[in-house]
């Protein structure tokens, strides 16, 4: 029987819109000091380390030979994995079950404030014989998925503005946000358009802020200060990068991310078996259609679950109760490792003002954004 994993210590800093008074070297430092003393460990005690960065947003070649000194790794193993950031966790899941290393330690961070032009970065993910040289703005991709989505299930625009005015309102209870806000369904609606269906108000707007976790296996728990969170489940997923290959409508990479962790954690049910989520949301319809893709709404039903208030806080399932992408900011490859944060402070019963009553089993998922088709799920459990 493989032995568990189990997340031992976190460390984050506030996601804010600015921080020009800090570098992400400092950021992450901050985090990292945090989840040490959490775990109750020192750098000396890590076997592994993961960067979950990508070189064209930070700006530099071999970003991840930036990181070491601030998490303490100078002379140690530290890799980088160019995914979203709860892939790079499955990659140390699996290196922690070969129960040839210990501990374990993942980073992510986002300095999204520094970049002046996102757009010119996210297009090089187009494919460069038959979709870049179009020379579209790649916030298209999400206007066309957003009509299939739509058209396809019956969701409506006016649902996926409810996604925005109840994140950024669970947002309001959550000091880690940077964009909490008091927002009305019409509000949204009355919001510039930018790819049509999409509007400005449906799009997460951008965040800085740093993320560290310390893994362990579980034999090591009783030598640790931590309150472990389990991942009984953790799968990922890469559909076909090229658009035109797509069916547009459907999140297929969390579909079989979804299932791959479900087989994992034993979850035949997740409606029943789920206590709470924290879905990618960067985009107000990918919450409906992630919902969907991870069995935790039916075909065409997460809209009007959403009215009918299944997805509340105080609902029969709770959705993004951090206020996810929408009410945190989006913070690139690190978003992954912001829901998993909330899924772990919710089963310690640190969320504080947010606290859900009595919960065991959270779900955190992912998705590295457009143009991409790929992302992650993770299940999570308390002793």
């Amino acid at each position: 029987m493989r032995e568990r994993v189990a997340i031992v210590g976190v460390g984050y800093t506030p996601l804010r819109a600015l921080s020009p008074e800090v570098s992400f070297r400092e950021m992450v430092f901050q985090a990292a000091v945090k989840a040490y003393a959490d775990a109750g460990i020192q750098p000396r005690h890590v076997s592994t380390f993961v960067s979950v960065t990508e070189d064209y947003i930070e700006g530099t070649a071999i970003a991840d030979e930036y990181v070491p000194d601030q998490l303490g790794a100078v002379l140690k193993p530290v890799h980088t994995v160019t995914a979203d950031g709860i892939t790079g966790l499955a990659s140390l899941v699996m290196q922690l079950e070969t129960e040839q290393l210990d501990i374990a330690v993942i980073e992510g961070h986002s300095k999204a404030s520094n970049i002046m032009h996102p757009a010119h970065i996210e297009a090089f993910a187009l494919d460069p014989l038959y979709a870049r040289p179009l020379a579209f703005h790649p916030r298209y991709v999400a206007g066309l998925e957003m009509r299939a989505f739509l058209s396809t299930t019956g969701n409506t625009e006016r649902q996926a503005a409810l996604v925005v005015a109840k994140n950024r309102r669970n947002a309001r209870r959550n000091p880690l946000a940077a964009y909490p806000a008091e927002l009305a369904a019409e509000d949204v609606l009355a919001s510039p358009p930018e790819a049509e269906p999409l509007k400005r108000g449906d799009i997460a707007a951008y965040a800085d802020g740093a993320i560290v976790m310390v893994l362990a296996r579980e034999s090591w728990l009783p030598r640790l200060r931590g309150r472990p969170v389990f991942i009984n489940g953790i799968g990922w997923s890469q559909h076909t990068p090229n658009i035109e290959e797509r069916e547009l409508h459907r999140a297929i990479y969390a579909e079989k991310a979804a299932q791959m962790a479900y087989r994992m954690a034993g979850i035949d049910n997740p409606q029943s078996q789920i206590d709470f989520a924290e879905v990618d949301d960067t985009f107000s319809y990918k919450e409906l259609q992630h919902l969907e893709a991870l069995g935790l709404a039916g075909p065409g039903q997460a809209g009007r679950l959403l009215e009918q208030g299944m997805f509340s806080p105080d609902g029969a399932l709770p959705v993004n109760v951090s206020g996810g992408n929408l009410g945190c900011g989006y913070t690139y490859d690190m978003s992954g490792l912001r829901s998993v944060l909330e899924v772990v402070l919710q089963l310690r019963g640190l969320a504080g003002e947010r606290q859900l009553p009595d919960v065991k089993v959270g779900l955190a998922q992912s998705w590295r954004g457009i143009p991409t088709a790929s992302g992650a799920v993770a299940v999570l459990a308390r002793e």
